[in-house]
């Protein structure tokens, strides 16, 4: 009796450090990915198949063979760190986690290899329905990281041997990390997991061969996310200060939104909703954005912001009210309006002129959504301008102007604009026809440049797209440094 009692006594004990065990774990799984978006995301497509994301997203690329017959791949080489797994923030997302349950959830937005969920098809008799049925997702700007390392997985020119590569490519998320905190959350607790990671990246033999000045990355936030001055423990504000850290300024680290005034800042365009699988589908897209009919003279997708805190904002709202049959608007304080793909392809398709105006920076995604539509942007800061902000993939045109007009976008300025000097209707209805065609051909030829390709499949066809430029130019620039180049200003 006393044994069964005794037998009954360690059961229990047994049970109950299992449970102490098991709930924290569940807890875990249920509420990681939730809290990783303080935002929630339109749920009108249809769920994501778990299946599009491997079971650890930071474990060894596949096995790559060097070819030194390649001619290609010379001085091209990239090695991939694996990085230790407490380092990997989608490590939960993995087939059968509950996390895919939740259509707001990270597994959900970083499903198909960064793309999102795939848009869902026309319905019906939908003829006039804009967005195709392939190559079309519900991608969010964050997950540029993402797809990008995917895109790395599966680059030419991967080796398995650090000493024969050129660069070295750190695929640490560093957006995602930072959307973990709100703005006010303390600076201190912000600045952590950032400065862990580059403590242990500082400490790696390859590191110590070119002090990091080999090393590049990609964090998809703008600039100004990651240059909180590191001292200043002030718990209000936004971001931290991990590009202020003496490792990143070693090191090549793309953001989607530079800082125009150092040159050392370097952009790559936002992810957009199309991603190719083929030059083909890219063509008859292109084909697709040139014969749209555009009975809008302008369009404009945004909100006001509280207290009148972007005048420029409030004046192109204004005007679009004042003028319905000229200006189609997306108001965005209504609900999730401007996060449907549809809707805003479908206004950014039909109208010949997009405006852009700042926002809480100078660069939008709606820059990159306009140029995919085949929609003429429209400027009111040199900040904005793609001529300033994506350098490498702007059109070498040195600045397209003709006759002082640029090829391919409108500039006006915003205190011209505000102070009444000039009006936005009377600006834009000045080109003619045949100049907006022009124009919009322009902007047609450059989808290719901004667009990013479908990691998961091999591209049919030869085109160079936003990711194939920007790591031309890191290489290029990766082995100036290894030459002993002083690249001063000229980066």
């Amino acid at each position: 009796m006393e044994a069964h009692s005794g037998l009954n006594k360690y059961l229990l004990y047994g049970l109950l450090v299992a449970g102490s065990w098991l709930l924290p774990c569940l807890l875990h799984l249920q509420f990681f990915h939730i809290s990783l978006f303080p935002y929630s995301y339109i749920s009108s497509h249809r769920r994501a198949d778990p299946a599009a994301l491997p079971v650890s997203i930071f474990s060894p690329p596949p096995a790559v063979h060097d070819d030194d017959t390649k001619p290609s791949c010379e001085g091209r080489r990239v090695y991939m760190l694996d990085l230790p797994s407490r380092f990997n923030l989608l490590r939960d997302c993995v087939d059968g986690s509950p996390a895919f349950e939740d259509e707001t959830s990270a597994c959900v937005f970083m499903s198909n290899a960064g793309l999102g969920p795939v848009l869902a098809p026309a319905a019906g008799n939908d003829t006039y329905r804009v967005i195709p049925d392939n190559g079309w997702f519900n991608t969010d700007h964050h997950a540029l990281e993402v797809i990008f390392h995917h895109r790395m997985r599966r680059y030419e020119c991967l080796t398995e041997d650090p000493a024969a590569a050129t660069a070295v490519y750190v695929p640490y998320y560093a957006g995602l990390e930072l959307n973990h905190y709100s703005c006010d959350t303390n600076a201190s607790v912000r600045d952590a997991p950032s400065a862990e990671f580059l403590r242990w990246l500082s400490s790696r033999p390859r590191w110590a061969a070119l002090g990091g000045r080999d090393h590049f990355m990609l964090a998809s936030k703008t600039t100004w996310m990651f240059r909180r001055v590191p001292s200043n423990d002030d718990p209000k504000g936004c971001g931290n200060g991990f590009l202020e850290r003496a490792e990143c300024l070693n090191m090549t680290v793309l953001t989607i939104e530079s800082n125009i005034w150092n040159r050392r800042d370097m952009a790559v365009p936002y992810p957009t909703y199309f991603h190719p699988s083929s030059a083909a589908e890219v063509a008859a897209w292109q084909a697709r954005a040139r014969g749209t009919r555009r009975p809008w003279l302008f369009a404009f997708a945004g909100a006001r912001r509280p207290n009148g805190t972007l005048v420029l904002r409030d004046r192109l709202i204004d005007k679009c009210v004042s003028s319905p049959t000229r200006c189609g608007m997306l108001d965005c304080s209504h609900g999730q309006v401007c996060r449907s793909a549809e809707k805003l392809m479908s206004l950014f398709a039909s109208s010949r002129f997009c405006l852009q105006p700042r926002g809480d920076s100078f660069m939008r995604r709606s820059s990159i959504d306009a140029v995919v539509a085949g929609c003429i942007p429209v400027f009111f800061h040199e900040g904005s301008t793609f001529e300033k902000q994506y350098r490498w993939h702007e059109p070498d045109n040195d600045g397209g102007d003709v006759d002082g007009r640029r090829r391919y976008s409108v500039f006006i300025d915003a205190d011209d604009l505000v102070g009444g000097k000039v009006d936005i209707e009377e600006v834009l209805i000045r080109y003619s026809d045949e100049e907006v065609a022009a124009m919009r051909e322009e902007v047609i030829k450059m989808i290719p440049r901004f667009v990013y390709k479908d990691p998961r499949v091999r591209f049919e066809g030869d085109m160079k797209d936003g990711f194939d430029i920007a790591m031309d130019e890191v290489m290029a620039r990766t082995r100036r440094i290894r030459n002993g180049e002083d690249l001063g200003w000229d980066v």
